[in-house]
């Protein structure tokens, strides 16, 4: 992975989420783009897997989207992650297309936000 996370961080990309020990969840990345979001990451710590903590992190990312005035989220996944491709779907996601870079087969998928 080529993220530059500690720039990310400074630049407010990087938002973490806690449970009521401060223990970190998981995070999400994103940052607007000519009147759109772009949706870069999101990651669940193992321990957290399974207890909602990608979809409301997905969904905060929604939420600051719209108060920013975005029209749309968007973001890629590999076609290998199978799993991404039916959860963002349920969650209002559409596929917009396909295309083969550095080396990796993405699936482009966004969300209007109305």
């Amino acid at each position: 992975m080529d993220a530059d996370y500690a720039s990310q961080i400074e630049a407010g990309h990087v938002h973490v989420a806690v449970d009521l020990e401060n223990n970190i969840l998981g995070f999400v990345v994103f940052y607007e783009d000519q009147g759109n979001v772009i949706l870069e990451n999101v990651a669940v710590f193992p321990d957290a897997a399974g207890r909602g903590v990608g979809k409301e992190l997905i969904r905060f990312c929604e939420m600051e989207a719209r108060q920013r005035g975005a029209r749309t989220v968007r973001l890629y996944t590999n076609e290998k992650m199978t799993e991404n491709l039916s959860i963002y779907p349920r969650l209002g996601y559409v596929e917009t297309g396909r295309q083969s870079e550095d080396g990796f087969n993405r699936v482009y998928l966004e969300k209007p936000l109305s």
